[in-house]
This record gives C-alpha cells, sequence and structure tokens, in this order.
C-alpha cells in the first residue's frame, strides 16, 4: 500500500517535471536566435491589439468598480476612526501594492490567457503548426514568440491603467459622494505613496505575472491534445494554473519586497 502510494507520487512528480522540462524548452526555442523585426514586427502589433487592446474594456470597468468598492468600505472603516481623510493613502497603496498587479493578471488570464490557449491549441487540432514546418517556417519564431511578448509588454500597462482608474474609482466615492475634501484625499495619497518604490514594485510584479500566465497560456496551447476536448480541457487549466501562480508568486514577491 505504502509502495504504491510513493510510486504514484513518484510517477506524478517525475511527470510534473517532465511538463516543466517541455514547457521551458518550448519558450527557450521560441525565443533564441537572430531577432527578425521587419518580419516580425507586423505579427507583435497584431498580437498587442488582440492580447493589449482587446483587454482594455475589462480593465477598466473591472478597475473602476473595484476602486469605488475599495473606497466605500474604505470610508466606511476610516471614519470609526475619524480618520476618513487618509481614504486616498488606502487607496492608492492598496491597488499600487496588491489589487492592481494580482486582478489585472487574474483578468488578463481569464480573457488573453484563454484565448491565446484556445487559438493555438485550434492551430494544432487543425495542423496548422505542421503546415508551418513543411514549408521550412518554425512554428515557434512565428506563432509563440509575437504572442509572449505581447503579453509581456500588455499587461504592466493594462496594470497601470487599473491603478489608474481604481484611484479615480476611490475618488469618487470619497469625495464626490461621501464628501471627503479633495485636497486631503489627494494629499494623503501624495504624501504616503512611495511613487518611485511603489510603482516599481508594481511594475515588477506585473512583469513576473505577465511572463508566468503568457508562458503557461501559450504551453498550454501548444502542448493541447488537438481534439474539441483537449483544447476545452488546455483553456481551462490555462486559467486555473495561471491563477494559483499569480496567487503564490504575489506571496513570495511580497515578502521580498514588503517583508523587511
Amino acid at each position: 500500500m505504502l509502495l504504491n502510494a510513493l510510486a504514484t507520487l513518484g510517477h506524478k512528480g517525475i511527470k510534473t517535471l517532465r511538463t516543466f522540462g517541455r514547457a521551458g524548452l518550448m519558450l527557450f526555442n521560441a525565443l533564441v536566435g537572430k531577432p527578425e523585426f521587419r518580419k516580425h514586427a507586423p505579427l507583435l502589433v497584431r498580437q498587442l491589439y488582440n492580447v493589449g487592446v482587446l483587454s482594455m474594456l475589462i480593465i477598466i470597468v473591472s478597475g473602476v468598480f473595484i476602486g469605488m468598492v475599495l473606497g466605500l468600505q474604505g470610508y466606511l472603516v476610516l471614519t470609526t476612526y475619524s480618520a476618513e481623510t487618509s481614504l486616498g493613502m488606502l487607496v492608492a497603496l492598496s491597488l499600487l501594492r496588491e489589487l492592481g498587479p494580482v486582478v489585472a493578471a487574474l483578468l488578463f488570464a481569464g480573457r488573453a490567457g484563454s484565448a491565446l490557449t484556445a487559438e493555438i491549441g485550434l492551430m494544432r487540432a487543425t495542423e496548422q503548426l505542421s503546415s508551418m514546418e513543411m514549408m521550412a517556417v518554425d512554428p515557434l519564431r512565428r506563432v509563440i514568440s509575437p504572442r509572449f511578448w505581447a503579453g509581456v509588454i500588455s499587461l504592466p500597462l493594462l496594470t497601470i491603467l487599473f491603478v489608474a482608474v481604481g484611484i479615480w474609482g476611490g475618488s469618487l466615492v470619497g469625495v464626490s459622494w461621501k464628501g471627503i475634501d479633495a485636497g486631503f484625499f489627494w494629499s494623503a495619497m501624495q504624501n504616503a505613496v512611495d511613487w518611485r518604490l511603489d510603482l516599481v514594485n508594481c511594475l515588477i510584479k506585473s512583469v513576473v505575472f505577465a511572463i508566468t500566465v503568457t508562458w503557461i497560456a501559450l504551453f498550454n496551447g501548444y502542448d493541447a491534445i488537438p481534439t474539441s476536448a483537449g483544447i476545452s480541457r488546455a483553456t481551462t487549466r490555462t486559467v486555473v494554473h495561471s491563477s494559483l501562480a499569480v496567487l503564490g508568486l504575489d506571496f513570495v514577491l511580497t515578502a521580498l519586497m514588503f517583508g523587511n
């Protein structure tokens, strides 16, 4: 009984290591080599639109409402201690340090990550990738690489957009609805936030999340079973694995940045 359990655990561990190895080789082969900017620039621009621009709506709407909820809940708590003038500090720090990078990455995984997995999985199922290989075109360089860089570029920009509209949403509740003086709101935020440190940490988190989410999405699509059920399972894995990876990495990065 114990030997069977250990054998099963070892088999799953080896399978997981092999999966990480295949994912690493896929990304390495997609990114190494002489860059061909003239050939791949149009592909990158197209993917920036598909991955970044088309994700702006959900980022903006979610950012505004999360900022408004954060402003309302923060106001209710701070009024207990007669510290409602510190609402701007609470909203800005919460969004810059935690909610902005994490929620933007989760939304990005659900919107763009799942789309990337489904698209590449469908290309695998319809043998488009095999056709590229037959024509001496490297599918990793042509398909994977532009999408990877588009994700890495887009998510940090979407995170900054999320934080900006979230702060605006918090100010709508605090200043326009609850009547906090606008000068107190913005001055408290300006005095409490170290824009260089907090903004840099926010960008570092967003870049790490972008690499992780895009890598998971691309590999799950590239490694998907070429059937409708296989693509569906791969898309589900992308959202689940990306969400867990983002939350786990967020704790690690937060401990490294603010744990002292």
